[in-house]
């Protein structure tokens, strides 16, 4: 079996708060033998790869891709764009901000080789977009973080409540926050038509079936004009 995973299982075991003789003891091999896992020293069997991605919560495709979806990290991405693009209660466009998302992503893989939330997007109609996505925005709203209206013509408009302004935004590094605030500059006053329209055009949609999962590394075939 590909023994790539090595590079990631750690950063996975951490992220849970467990430590190596737990994880051991749950795949049913010695503290040992889970160190070498780790080092790369040992080949990682079906049973024990099933196991580790359970226990981790993941896809086995994020397992040996080490692709960690920091659902955190994208919630502090909608507050940030939402500061940048619209504050003073303005209101955004849910598929807008969908966009803006995507494009914080794979503008940042453009850069450096990983996504900023390490969220999996995927080519749906109106655009790349993640499964989680609508599932973290309701959480917001019923959190009371986020305002959502409904328009006549049947869009969904966000903007933050009073709570949703004190959010922090701490997990994003200052060239994280750059970036989204260019992004913001460019498309704030854009349609959704606009943006929707850019993304589309984009190679990782383009090459994409719909419903299928889009590789972040198809971004780095893109003209670096059309990134974001």
């Amino acid at each position: 079996m590909n023994n790539t995973f090595f590079k990631f299982i750690k950063v996975f075991r951490k992220r849970e708060g467990l430590t190596q003789k737990q994880v051991a003891g749950k795949i049913g091999i010695s503290r040992p033998s889970y160190i070498a896992l780790e080092q790369g020293k040992r080949e990682l069997n079906l049973s024990e790869a099933e196991k580790l991605v359970d226990i981790f919560g993941i896809s086995i495709e994020d397992f040996f891709s080490g692709n960690i979806q920091d659902i955190n990290k994208y919630k502090q991405m909608i507050f940030a764009f939402l500061r940048n693009s619209f504050a003073n209660g303005e209101k955004i466009p849910k598929t807008k901000l969908a966009k803006f998302l995507y494009l914080a992503d794979f503008g940042w893989y453009y850069d450096h080789f990983e996504s900023m939330s390490g969220m999996r997007y995927r080519k749906i109609q109106y655009g790349p977009v993640p499964d989680a996505y609508f599932q973290v925005v309701d959480e917001l709203y019923e959190d009371g973080k986020l305002n959502i209206e409904m328009t006549k013509e049947g869009a969904m408009l966000i903007s933050q409540t009073k709570s949703g302004e004190r959010e922090e935004v701490n997990l994003l590094n200052n060239a994280e926050k750059k970036l989204i605030q260019d992004i913001s500059k460019k498309w704030k006053d854009k349609r959704t038509s606009e943006i929707v329209d850019f993304t589309h055009n984009q190679l990782p949609y383009k090459l994409c079936s719909d419903r299928e999962i889009i590789p972040y590394a198809l971004i780095t075939q893109e003209d670096p004009k059309y990134v974001y």
